[in-house]
């Protein structure tokens, strides 16, 4: 087995259950153009691609008008909206919260690359209290071009100086795999927001996060072990 030093995590639907807040800001801006709000559930069928595109693949879903003109103004209302509530309705996913502590007492560097605006992504770590655990999250607009290409991953190893093969990726959709796997990058994923959805062999789904604290000490149990035998 590998062993890492750093893991670097998506942030929606991996560590955190933002959905009713996402939807919440969608809604504002929906209700001011009177059209029907939208349940938390559907509109989370479409995060993973940043604002703009969770805008405009629900536009279209729904044969709302989808110009760009409207996609424009409604971006900006839904950054506004979600600026002014980021966190009101948001949740860790079950363990999440102590799992990321466990990990960080053990020893790991933690990462987030996210397509969430980088400003919201800061603020609402700021809230949940990660800020003092994560060493580097880079949201979409930080970045020349955002997942799925896979610049935005290395970006964030970079800025944590983390060589090739001493990290691995965590996420929860198949834009998150597809950004690892253009880079070869190890990926893992997690079983709640849409990871069971997600094609992977059994050894890169995890229960919960911190399963990769036992992942890596049997890694080092293993190599210690060959080194008594040798």
């Amino acid at each position: 087995m590998k062993q890492y030093s750093a893991l670097i995590f998506d942030l929606d639907g991996t560590l955190i259950d933002s959905a009713p807040d996402i939807a919440a800001a969608v809604n504002v801006y929906m209700a001011s153009k009177g059209w029907p709000e939208l349940d938390a559930n559907y509109v989370e069928s479409f995060i993973g691609n940043g604002p703009r595109r969770l805008l405009l693949d629900i536009f279209i879903d729904k044969g709302l008008p989808s110009d760009d003109a409207t996609v424009n103004t409604a971006v900006k209302s839904y950054i506004d909206n979600y600026t002014r509530e980021p966190a009101n309705r948001t949740r860790f996913f079950p363990h999440v919260r102590e799992d990321l502590h466990a990990l960080h007492a053990a020893g790991f560097r933690l990462g987030i690359c996210t397509n969430k605006p980088h400003a919201l992504t800061q603020q609402i770590l700021a809230i949940l209290g990660l800020d003092k655990l994560i060493e580097v999250a880079l949201g979409a607009d930080a970045v020349p071009a955002c997942k799925p290409d896979p610049r935005h991953l290395l970006a964030v190893a970079e800025q944590m100086g983390l060589p090739e093969g001493a990290w691995a990726y965590v996420g929860d959709t198949n834009i998150d795999k597809a950004t690892a796997g253009a880079i070869d990058a190890p990926f893992f994923v997690v079983p709640w927001g849409t990871g069971a959805s997600v094609e992977v062999v059994p050894q890169q789904r995890l229960n919960r996060i911190a399963d990769l604290i036992a992942y890596v000490m049997e890694s080092k149990e293993s190599s210690s072990a060959r080194g008594k035998i040798a």
